[in-house]
């Protein structure tokens, strides 16, 4: 006598389309994050509205409140996932190096991998570094820059042995400060006069640092 082939139940014919359903919302959200990105570096954080990023997203206001309540949690949201992936950037670009590694090479490694990034996601500086950011992301940048400064001193130590730890910090400082000036110009142009300026913001570090490590290693 044949086996009876039983029926699919309801349970199990209906559990694809939860994974499904959730597949579309992510494409969606991933949709509404670039879209936001590019509002917010053309027009800016506070100038920018729900209805243009869904303009720009190709969708209906409505369907972007299915997602986000408003523009500040869109902001967070996109904050939130390219300071995760910055982390993972620097924690390979700034681990510690050979002592006897040339300035020249530990900086050309460290600022391709950052201006790399940045030119990725030139939304990361519009929200990072705007004057009008939320509340939770000022706060997450101000940890996120934290951390960075410690990598960089981590870096700085093996480049410069022997210095004590005040003047590691102060120089991590420096390099910071000059990396965030060289980067804003950077974004500002494109094609050859941007890499223009990258190789002017790496001669700028060589020559502040490779004094100092002459000076440590002599």
């Amino acid at each position: 006598m044949p086996e009876k082939t039983e029926k699919p139940t309801q349970e199990s014919t209906a559990e694809p389309r939860p994974r499904r359903r959730q597949a579309r919302g992510e494409r969606r959200i991933a949709q509404l994050l670039e879209a936001a990105a590019s509002v917010f570096c053309t027009t800016g954080y506070t100038a920018a509205s729900t209805n243009a990023i869904a303009r720009e997203a190709g969708v209906s206001p409505g369907t972007l409140y299915q997602f986000f309540p408003n523009k500040e949690a869109i902001a967070i949201e996109l904050g939130d996932r390219l300071m995760h992936e910055m982390r993972e950037m620097y924690g390979e670009a700034l681990a510690p190096v050979d002592p006897a590694t040339p300035v020249a090479e530990a900086i050309d490694s460290a600022v391709d991998r950052f201006i790399a990034f940045n030119c990725r996601h030139p939304v990361f500086f519009a929200l990072m570094h705007g004057p009008d950011i939320p509340g939770r992301i000022a706060e997450e940048h101000d940890a996120l820059h934290a951390t960075l400064l410690l990598r960089v001193e981590t870096l700085l130590t093996s480049l410069l042995p022997g210095t004590p730890p005040a003047d590691v910090t102060r120089t991590a400082h420096m390099c910071l400060g000059i990396y965030k000036a060289g980067l804003e110009l950077i974004l500002a142009h494109g094609g050859a006069e941007r890499e223009a300026y990258v190789q002017e913001l790496k001669n700028t570090l060589i020559r502040y640092l490779e004094p100092l490590a002459a000076a440590r290693r002599s």
